[in-house]
Parts: structure tokens; C-alpha cells; sequence
């Protein structure tokens, strides 16, 4: 009897999910997986807004991922015409880099630390090479940048080159800004333009 039993809450079950698909529940469920996956630029920028206010950009860019996780908040853009990426991140409490690592010369070795402690995740990056220093505009500061090219698993080329930064806001914390593209297709002039419109 038992058996029967489960026999027939198994046909129920079955009945019901062929029920769910034909009248549209699949579709319901895949539009909204694909919202949550997705969302609308309006949605991201919203997102995004934990991190700084992203109003002022051209539509030449286009806010693909913001979200929170471990403590950190992260924004990843991208230059429509070109596929340079810029990323800010807030590291909460425990900033991964700070302005004043850039003005003790120290960038370079926590570089070399972080690569490391990644060694092992979904991204790999090695040879990490700094070629040069200079200033970009953020947050409606001046701050410090260095310009780095590395060797990274799971971009095509296998190489990219970009600059790297940190900004401490009015209100005291620290954002961490990084523009990359793979090698030879970088712009300084894109990451100038985009982290200049970007405000607290």
C-alpha cells in the first residue's frame, strides 16, 4: 500500500510539473532567473550606489556587475567600444590597498602578496610587473596610480595591463580603483574619463 502510495504522489508530481510548463510557469521561472542574473542598468546602478554614485557617467559605459559579498562591495563597468573594464571596490574595514601604501612606496609588494593569496581561485595571475606611476582623478580627489601588466588565466590573450589605485572618500573610506584591458588595447584616457565622473 505504501508503494502505491508513492507511486501515485510521483504521477501527482508529474502531472503537476507538466501542468506548470504549459501554462507558461518555465518561461516565469527563466524571466526571472535572468532578472536576477541580469538586471535592468537602472537596477545595477541602484546596486551600485553602495559603492558611489555612478549618475554622472557617459553612456559610453555600462555598469555590468554590482554586488556584495564577504564584506566587500564591488562595481565592474565597462567601456562599451573598447572592453576595458574599470572595478571599484569597497573592502570595508580592511582596505586591500590604501593612498598612503602608494606614497610609502608599498604597492608593489602588496601586489605581490595579493597575487599570491589568488594563486589558487578561478583567476590566476602571474608575472605582475609595475612599469609606471602617475595621478588620476576619483571620488573628486587627486590621488596616486601605478601601472602594472600581468600574465591572467581566463582572458583570451593571456595578458592585460591597467592601473590600480586607492581613494579615501570625504567620509573616511577607502576604495581600491582598478581600469584593465588586455594588452596592447588599454586607454588611459577611457579610465581618466570614467573615474573622474564618479563621485561619493
Amino acid at each position: 500500500m505504501g508503494c502505491l502510495k508513492n507511486i501515485l504522489k510521483a504521477i501527482i508530481l508529474v502531472f503537476a510539473i507538466i501542468g506548470f510548463i504549459s501554462i507558461g510557469g518555465k518561461d516565469a521561472i527563466m524571466k526571472k532567473w535572468n532578472e536576477i542574473m541580469n538586471p535592468p542598468q537602472d537596477v545595477m546602478v541602484e546596486r551600485a550606489k553602495k559603492v558611489g554614485d555612478f549618475s554622472k557617467i557617459g553612456d559610453e559605459y555600462e555598469i555590468d556587475k554590482a554586488a556584495s559579498a564577504f564584506g566587500y562591495n564591488g562595481v565592474l563597468a565597462e567601456h562599451k567600444a573598447s572592453g576595458q573594464k574599470m572595478v571599484i571596490i569597497d573592502s570595508g574595514k580592511k582596505p586591500l590597498l590604501t593612498p598612503q601604501d602608494f606614497k610609502d612606496d608599498k604597492v608593489e609588494e602588496k601586489l605581490q602578496d595579493l597575487t599570491k593569496k589568488f594563486k589558487y581561485s578561478v583567476v590566476n595571475i602571474q608575472d605582475l610587473k609595475i612599469t609606471k606611476k602617475g595621478r588620476i582623478n576619483a571620488f573628486g580627489k587627486r590621488v596616486q596610480y601605478v601601472r602594472f601588466s600581468a600574465k591572467i588565466s581566463k582572458v583570451p590573450s593571456g595578458e592585460i595591463e591597467g592601473i590600480i589605485s586607492a581613494v579615501k572618500t570625504k567620509s573616511g573610506q577607502t576604495r581600491v580603483i582598478v581600469s584593465a584591458n588586455e594588452k596592447g588595447k588599454y586607454s588611459q584616457l577611457i579610465a581618466n574619463d570614467f573615474f573622474r565622473n564618479v563621485r561619493e
